[in-house]
């Protein structure tokens, strides 16, 4: 009773802060107070509610007697609680100061305060009409925040891009409710879970429902969290404001990862829409980090980081290590909301300090010439590179986790573990230090403190989501693969991995184009002008739009005949 009397405030405070500032202080700065005291009212909620769940493991839902506004207090919807609502009261005190010379100041805080609200309903839904409903609502809400300034047309442009984007990957998800209601007769996603369950096997127009209900929800779930193809509206929205980029990262970008979770227990018998949910964030994950290394704009290239952060994410999930995609969701949008809120302040450094090197004759006469900088051996170099993080992470999760190991999701994950490590050290022992030896094991000391920290931290936090140990395994089994495929892929993955590196080193040292001559030049150069136009997406999106355009004419000229 007292988790739901206080659960229907967490929502609800935002929402009644939006409508009090659109109905009584629109053109006022008392907006911006009654907008920071909701949403720390609202966050000192969440974690007490957190918290009580943690001392008593009660599970609760309030339901509205109705087919709307059902919340589910489980611990995921508790833990993105407090998240969500940490984020936004950190995005509204940096907007106090931030958006106080822009026009609709009261009406920015009045949408920040409506988005914090519809995405917490949206976290907590316990039935499908509310999930669609907040799901939505999202988007529209989003648009008219990243079209805040009407005197920027690139804002509105591509905040209409980022709904059609939306909007066509709600049709996914609206077409799995239909087809869950349909079979399991209830619109209540605890029933359906319930009935999934009993029935795994259930078939509709010759189709298991679980798969086919999982394709659409995983496309979903690729629009809303940027995954290729269906990526470009997130690195084009950074023309509106800098405070909503920080909060796209509190519950809009990460929706996907947050939808593969609550929809679980349907996951662990649609093993073959995990494959390709991996496929499709093993691909993102790769094309968002090469596109984030070419940008020349801050903000751009964060927002191809998260394109490539969210592909790992979704990446996760195809292992079957939902809840590891929620730590990393939670951890990840800590940290980009930080760097969008302080790139203000990079810029500001940037024009202050352009980089130029100053004159050479006072650098040799007045400076100090530090030592000749030295390096590792590459013998021991290469061994450190290649060891350490194979026996750190083996060690981790052994001591964790031992049974774990037979399973194929955890495999790749510490494969992938061995290769952002590799490529650390290796990256270390490039640079030129007075005392490589003392570089590298700082590095090395680091690291081992970053995998067993983030290994306990992931385990523990996978047991607050998933207290049945059963279910976790459930769905490391349905991302499995025949073991033949599966030696395979690692092996693929092993030979891209190490060509990407020996390309890199090439490309660094040997100068690519003059080592292997005008051929190899003109590969380079074909692939560098491939990604600066970003894979060209964006483009043949646009002439699509034009075609459509045209189409729509001649259809009108030709009605008009008739």
């Amino acid at each position: 009773m007292v988790m739901g009397s206080l659960g229907v405030w967490v929502p609800g405070l935002p929402v009644v802060s939006a409508l009090v500032i659109f109905c009584f202080l629109r053109g006022t700065r008392l907006a911006a107070r009654i907008s920071v005291a909701a949403l720390t009212i609202t966050l000192i909620l969440a974690v007490a509610l957190l918290i009580r769940y943690l001392a008593t493991g009660d599970v609760a839902i309030i339901d509205s007697q109705g087919v709307f506004g059902s919340l589910w207090l489980d611990p995921l919807s508790l833990v993105l609680w407090a998240f969500v609502s940490g984020i936004s009261l950190i995005v509204h005190i940096y907007s106090v100061r931030y958006m106080v010379e822009e026009p609709g100041y009261a009406r920015f805080f009045a949408l920040l305060d409506l988005m914090t609200g519809v995405i917490l309903v949206m976290v907590s839904a316990a039935n499908l009409v509310t999930l669609l409903v907040a799901w939505f609502l999202v988007g529209v809400v989003l648009y008219f925040l990243l079209g805040h300034d009407h005197r920027r047309p690139a804002a509105g442009r591509y905040a209409f891009w980022t709904q059609i984007t939306y909007r066509f990957g709600d049709l996914p998800l609206w077409f799995a409710a239909l087809i869950l209601v349909h079979c399991y007769h209830s619109t209540s996603l605890p029933v359906i879970f319930a009935r999934i369950e009993e029935a795994p096997h259930m078939r509709l127009w010759g189709m298991p429902v679980p798969e086919l209900t999982g394709f659409m929800l995983a496309l979903a779930a690729f629009a809303r969290s940027a995954q290729f193809p269906l990526h470009t509206w997130l690195p084009y929205t950074m023309d509106g404001p800098t405070p909503v980029s920080a909060l796209m990262h509190a519950g809009i970008v990460n929706a996907g990862g947050f939808l593969f979770n609550r929809f679980a227990p349907l996951f662990e018998h649609a093993g073959w829409a995990l494959h390709w949910a991996f496929g499709v964030g093993l691909m993102t994950a790769l094309i968002g980090s090469g596109l984030m290394l070419l940008q020349n704009d801050i903000k751009r290239s964060l927002g191809y980081s998260t394109m490539g952060q969210m592909g790992f994410m979704v990446m996760e999930c195809g292992l079957g290590a939902f809840p590891l995609a929620v730590f990393h969701l939670i951890a990840h949008g800590f940290f980009k909301a930080s760097l969008f809120l302080g790139a203000g302040d990079v810029i500001g450094d940037a024009r202050a300090h352009d980089g130029v090197p100053p004159d050479p004759i006072y650098t040799s006469v007045v400076e100090r010439r530090p030592a000749k900088p030295s390096r590792l051996p590459w013998v021991v170099a290469a061994g450190l590179t290649v060891l350490v993080p194979v026996v750190v992470l083996s060690l981790s999760h052994f001591f964790v986790a031992e049974h774990l190991f037979y399973e194929q999701g955890v495999v790749v994950l510490l494969f992938f573990g061995w290769v952002t490590g590799a490529q650390a050290l290796f990256a270390a022992h490039k640079m030129s230090h007075q005392d490589p030896w003392r570089l590298m094991l700082g590095i090395l000391a680091s690291f081992v403190v970053v995998v067993i920290g983030y290994t306990l931290i992931s385990h523990y936090f996978g047991r607050l989501l998933y207290p049945d140990e059963h279910e976790s395994l459930m769905l490391y089994r349905a991302a499995s693969i025949h073991r033949l495929s599966f030696d395979a892929l690692v092996m693929l993955l092993a030979a891209v991995f190490v060509g990407g590196w020996a390309l890199t080193f090439f490309a660094e040292s040997l100068e690519l184009g003059a080592q292997f001559g005008g051929r190899g030049r003109g590969i380079y150069l074909g692939i560098y002008a491939l990604l600066s136009r970003e894979l060209y997406v964006a483009d043949i999106y646009e002439r699509l739009g034009q075609l459509v355009v045209q189409g729509s004419r001649r259809l009108n000229v030709w009605l008009r005949w008739c």
